[in-house]
C-alpha cells in the first residue's frame, strides 16, 4: 500500500520533481516542466477518477530485468474465453509525448478489448522523458514483452503465440517498434501477429516542429509552448540513431512486421504524412513480390478529426477497430 501510495506521488508530481531536482537539465525543459504541472495533474485526475467507480482490472508490478519493475494493469473479463485452452494476450502501451501518462487512462479501452475478444490485456507503463531518452522506453517495452511472451501463460492462462500490441501516440511508436525483437516477428512462433497504433509517432527522425502540417491544422497550438518536451525523448539521441527502427518504426523492414497492422490517423494532426507514407511504401513493398491477397497496412483516415480524440471518453465514439484482427 504504502509503496503503491508513493509510485502514485511521483508519478503525478514527476514534472515538478524533475525540474528541481534532476540534474543536467537545460533550463529550457526546468521551466516548461514546472508549466506543464498543473496539465498533468489534470489529464491524470481524468484517467483516474472513473477507476475509482469502476475498476476492472488488477495492478502488478512485473519484474522485467533485474532489480527493474514496470507497473502494469491487467484485465481478464470473466467467462469469455470462447472456448480456448488458452486466451489471446494483447498489450497497449500509454499515450503521453514521452514525457507522461498513465496505462488508467486506456482502461476503458483495455476493458473493451477484454470483453469482446476474451484476451488477456496488459496495459504497462515505462519510462519517460527527459530524465531517460532513447532507448529508455523501448528498452522496457522489449523488456516487457519477452517477460509476457516467458510467463504470461503461467501468471493468466494467456498464449504468448497469439500475441497483439496497440499503443496510442508515443505508446504507438512503442506497440510498433516492439515488433523489432527476433522473438517479435516472423519466423518465431511469438511474433506478434498484429498491431493495432492510434495516432503513433512512427518517424522521430524528424523534430515535432520540422514535420509537415496539413492545411487543416490550426495557426495557432495551444501546446506550442511544450513543443521542446516532446522532443526530449528523442532529440538527444537522434544523430547516433538516426537510421534505428525502435527509434523511427517507420524504417521497419517489412520482413519483421506483422501480418496486419492498423494505423488509426485523424486528418488534424502532425504524424499524418509519416503514416501515410509508411502504409504506401510497406503495402507497395509487399504488392511487388505479389504474396498477398489484402493488404498488410490498413490506414483509417479520420479527416475532420484530431489528436488524441480517442482519450478520455472512448466508449462515446464510434469503434475504429476491428476486434477480429485482436
Amino acid at each position: 500500500m504504502v509503496s503503491s501510495i508513493l509510485h502514485h506521488l511521483h508519478a503525478w508530481f514527476r514534472p515538478t520533481l524533475a525540474a528541481l531536482f534532476q540534474r543536467n537539465l537545460p533550463w529550457s525543459y526546468r521551466w516548461r516542466l514546472l508549466v506543464f504541472q498543473p496539465a498533468i495533474l489534470l489529464t491524470y485526475s481524468i484517467a483516474t477518477i472513473p477507476c475509482l467507480l469502476y475498476r476492472p482490472f488488477t495492478v502488478e508490478y512485473l519484474p522485467i530485468a533485474p532489480g527493474r519493475y514496470v507497473r502494469a494493469l491487467i484485465f481478464k473479463a470473466a467467462g469469455v474465453g470462447k472456448g480456448r485452452a488458452k486466451r489471446p494476450l494483447h498489450v497497449n502501451f500509454h499515450s503521453g509525448a514521452f514525457i507522461g501518462g498513465l496505462p488508467e487512462g486506456h482502461a476503458r479501452f483495455d476493458d473493451r478489448v477484454a470483453k469482446e475478444t476474451g484476451a488477456v490485456v496488459v496495459d504497462v507503463d515505462y519510462r519517460v522523458a527527459p530524465e531517460h531518452v532513447f532507448p529508455a522506453a523501448i528498452d522496457d517495452a522489449d523488456a516487457t514483452i519477452k517477460w509476457l511472451q516467458e510467463n504470461a501463460e503461467e501468471r493468466w492462462g494467456a498464449d504468448p503465440t497469439l500475441m497483439t500490441t496497440s499503443g496510442f501516440s508515443a505508446g504507438g511508436n512503442l506497440a510498433l517498434a516492439a515488433t523489432q525483437q527476433e522473438t517479435c516477428h516472423a519466423p518465431s512462433p511469438t511474433a506478434i501477429k498484429a498491431v493495432t497504433n492510434f495516432y503513433g509517432a512512427i518517424d522521430l527522425r524528424l523534430s515535432p516542429w520540422e514535420k509537415p502540417h496539413p492545411p487543416t491544422m490550426p495557426k495557432n497550438d495551444p501546446a506550442r509552448v511544450f513543443i521542446p518536451l516532446f522532443d526530449a525523448y528523442a532529440g538527444p539521441a537522434r544523430a547516433k540513431h538516426f537510421e534505428d527502427p525502435r527509434l523511427s518504426p517507420v524504417l521497419a523492414k517489412k520482413e519483421t512486421l506483422p501480418d496486419r497492422i492498423l494505423l488509426v490517423v485523424p486528418g488534424i494532426d502532425i504524424l499524418v504524412a509519416e503514416q501515410t507514407e509508411f502504409a504506401e511504401r510497406v503495402n507497395a513493398e509487399d504488392e511487388a513480390v505479389g504474396d498477398r491477397e489484402v493488404p498488410r497496412v490498413e490506414l483509417m483516415h479520420e479527416k475532420e478529426l484530431f489528436h488524441g480524440y480517442l482519450e478520455g471518453e472512448f466508449p462515446q465514439l464510434h469503434s475504429p477497430f476491428n476486434t477480429d484482427s485482436i
